[in-house]
C-alpha cells in the first residue's frame, strides 16, 4: 500500500533537494510546487522518506 506525504519547506532549495532525493528513493510520484511538495511512497519506505524530508528542512504531513 502507498502513503501520500505533503511537506513544506522554508525555501525552494530545500524542497528541490528533497524532491531529488525522494526520486532516488524510488518514490512513486513526486510533485514540487515552490517551497512545497507532495510524494507517494510505498509503506516500507515511509519512515525513510519522512526522515529525508526533515533532514532537508521540511515539515512532513501525512
Amino acid at each position: 500500500m502507498a502513503a501520500r506525504i505533503r511537506a513544506t519547506f522554508p525555501d525552494v532549495l530545500g524542497a528541490r533537494e528533497a524532491e531529488l532525493k525522494l526520486q532516488a528513493l524510488r518514490a512513486q510520484q513526486v510533485e514540487g510546487d515552490g517551497a512545497a511538495l507532495t510524494a507517494t511512497v510505498d509503506e516500507e519506505l515511509l519512515s525513510r522518506a519522512i526522515y529525508l524530508i526533515r533532514q532537508t528542512g521540511g515539515q512532513p504531513e501525512l
